[in-house]
Parts: structure tokens; sequence; C-alpha cells
């Protein structure tokens, strides 16, 4: 259920800071939405996963927990950030 290597490697390039960034907040709030979209697919086929459900609650907890941390320190990378990957309009 992880992310593919190209589709990681595409979310870095676009949501890069630098060239050898791979940590930022933006990467790592991307990485997270990719991984929480793929276990929401994952979720509709076996509705009984149990275990994969507390990794989903995790993930969305630390993508809200970065995604305050960036609100708080810039605002303006935080609202481009939301607006690219298509939630909390």
């Amino acid at each position: 259920m992880a992310l593919q290597k190209s589709d990681k490697e595409s979310l870095i390039k676009k949501y890069r800071t630098s060239e050898l960034d791979t940590g930022s907040c933006e990467v790592q709030v991307a990485l997270l939405t990719g991984r929480i979209q793929e276990l929401t697919q994952h979720f509709k086929d076996h509705k009984n996963d149990v275990h994969s459900q507390r990794g989903l609650v995790h993930m969305v907890n630390r993508r809200r927990k970065l995604l305050a941390s960036l609100k708080k320190n810039n605002s303006d990378r935080y609202t481009k950030l939301i607006q690219d990957l298509g939630f909390r309009k």
C-alpha cells in the first residue's frame, strides 16, 4: 500500500522548495495525502481491515499536525498547498 516510486518522485518534484528538498512540510503533506488516498481506495474493497485503519488514522493526524505547523509559520505556503492538493476549500 505504499506509493509507487514514480508517483513518489513526481510528488517530491512538484512540491519541493529547492533542488535537494525531500523533507519540507509541503513534500511530507503531499506524500501523506497520496498514501491516504490509496488507503481510502483500499478500504472500499476491504472494509474489515482494522489494522490498516489504525495506520490511516495515524497518517491523517500526522498530516493535520504538519498542516497546522505550516499554517502557523507560513500562511501563504499553506494556502497554496491546500489549493494544489484540493481539500479544505
